[in-house]
């Protein structure tokens, strides 16, 4: 099982400051501050690799929120990420086919960024569509738990291998 324990502070309307609880250094899934916002190893792994981008700007709901330059920079962190998880998915299954990136925020309402590795394995009722057609229960079903799946030191050896990648191509742009 994982090495991992999880709980997010709440905000004022009980759903989870995932802001608050990447800045404190308490989560156990954040794997990296980018220039724009921390890189978080998503708490399912469904879709083995799946990471958020939450930008660090403390009143942005949408992308539009931040000046242009800040926008650029949040696109050009969710590019990095994807980068990351393209390298690191493409050798830990050979059926991984590429890289999803979206900005949703219907949910929480905080400017971040899904960004998601897709299958070839995925069935294909939902593998052409974005990833919220998959069922909530199937995406969010604790055998794909990060933390208390029984996968869960395999997504633990993912999600290094991702931070991995990360601090290499950040330690290229220097």
């Amino acid at each position: 099982m994982g090495k991992h324990s999880s709980a997010a502070p709440l905000l004022p309307d009980g759903e989870p400051d995932w802001l608050a609880y990447a800045r404190s250094g308490d989560n156990p899934l954040a794997m990296a501050k980018l220039p724009s916002g921390y890189v978080v190893f998503g708490d399912t792994q469904f879709l083995p690799g799946y990471c958020v981008l939450l930008s660090d700007v403390d009143d942005a709901d949408h992308l539009t929120d931040l000046p242009l330059t800040q926008q650029q920079q949040f696109l050009a962190d969710m590019a990095l990420v994807g980068q990351a998880i393209y390298s690191a998915c493409s050798g830990y299954d050979p059926a991984f086919r590429r890289v999803n990136y979206e900005i949703l925020g219907n949910l929480y309402e905080h400017l971040h960024a899904h960004v998601t590795p897709r299958y070839s394995w995925e069935p294909a009722e939902f593998r052409l569509g974005p990833v919220a057609r998959y069922p909530l229960e199937d995406r969010k079903a604790e055998e794909f738990d990060t933390i208390k799946s029984p996968r869960a030191e395999e997504y633990d050896a993912l999600r290094e291998a991702i931070t991995n990648e990360i601090n290499r191509l950040c330690a290229l742009s220097l």
